[in-house]
């Protein structure tokens, strides 16, 4: 087990440097000159511009600001923000634990939800259960995350006034104790039901096609005729031997999840990185919007080596393929 693990995280370096080597020059490639959105309507000359261009480095080759920005990565420098006028760095983490926090409740709703229903519905296939759950499923997979998110504000936070309408705590609320705590799982409901229903539609997709399979092996056939009850046939025998595929699309939505992160922070104004990367766009901060892809692709790859980890933890035959 430890080799593998240290032969997949021996993988992934090359591809982290691809990362940030694409991430660099398709930044820059894009149309606009950070100077002038960073100057504004400020009137200036032509010298004051260019000394600024000089100050943040722009005005050398692509290739001298690639080899300076990679050496300053490898020192955990991720430069200095234009608009924010604070080390990059220290602006992700100050948003990192937001993110993680909205990401990771609703990457574990959506998962545990979704497998548990499509293994209830492949137990009795094509029930009114099956039927029901399915079609609520498939309209899940179907709306955009956008569009469900505006929705849940109109009918839940406006009209009904059941939840907050953004933000991740409110200023009244207690700064610290159980209600801190309260507080800020009420602003999460709403975006972690919109972040969930389209992963959970996924997830549960899937279980109910592998549970459906697996149920109708003969092992599956031998455990009922020895007498074993019912729901340790469906939930330890059968859900085991399906969920391997499962693990492998909750690490992909992993990934997803963070690039979904953009639409539902800024719809829910919820202060994480997704929101940090829709202000950095419309500002044309080169130094945080490297930083952001740079960071988010990290954490997508170690998603992914964890993923398989656990695959090889379920499955330890993937170890010597």
């Amino acid at each position: 087990m430890l080799f593998y693990v240290a032969r997949r995280l021996a993988q992934a370096v090359p591809l982290v440097f691809v990362i940030i080597l694409i991430n660099f020059f398709l930044i820059h490639a894009a149309p606009g000159d950070p100077v002038f959105v960073l100057l504004g309507s400020m009137d200036t000359t032509p010298e004051f511009v260019e000394r600024v261009r000089r100050e943040f480095g722009l005005d050398q080759p692509l290739w001298v600001q690639f080899a300076t920005y990679l050496g300053k990565i490898l020192s955990l420098d991720l430069g200095y923000s234009l608009r924010f006028q604070e080390p990059v760095l220290g602006l992700i983490l100050d948003r990192l634990p937001a993110t993680l926090l909205l990401m990771g409740t609703a990457l574990t709703v959506s998962s545990v939800v979704g497998i548990l229903l499509g293994a209830i519905a492949a137990r009795r296939p094509y029930s009114v259960t099956d039927h029901a759950s399915t079609i609520v499923a498939l309209a899940g997979y179907s709306m955009p995350v956008f569009w469900l998110g505006q929705i849940m504000l109109i009918v839940f936070a406006l009209h009904l006034a059941w939840f907050p309408t953004q933000g991740m705590y409110s200023l009244r609320a207690p700064s610290e104790g159980w209600g801190r705590v309260m507080d800020i799982a009420r602003h999460m409901v709403l975006p972690v039901i919109t972040y969930s229903v389209y992963h959970l539609a996924l997830v549960y997709r899937l279980t109910r096609v592998k549970m459906q399979e697996t149920l109708a092996l003969d092992f599956i056939t031998t455990a009922r005729a020895k007498g074993v009850p019912e729901g340790r046939v469906v939930f330890v025998h059968a859900l085991r031997n399906a969920v391997l595929p499962v693990v492998t699309v909750i690490g992909l939505n992993f990934g997803f999840m963070l690039a979904g992160s953009v639409l539902t922070e800024t719809v829910f104004a919820w202060p994480g990185m997704g929101r940090l990367l829709f202000d950095a766009i419309g500002a044309r901060d080169y130094p945080v919007l490297m930083g952001l892809f740079t960071v988010l692709s990290l954490m997508v790859i170690i998603a992914n080596v964890i993923t398989d980890v656990i695959y090889a933890m379920v499955d330890p035959r993937v170890i010597y393929r």
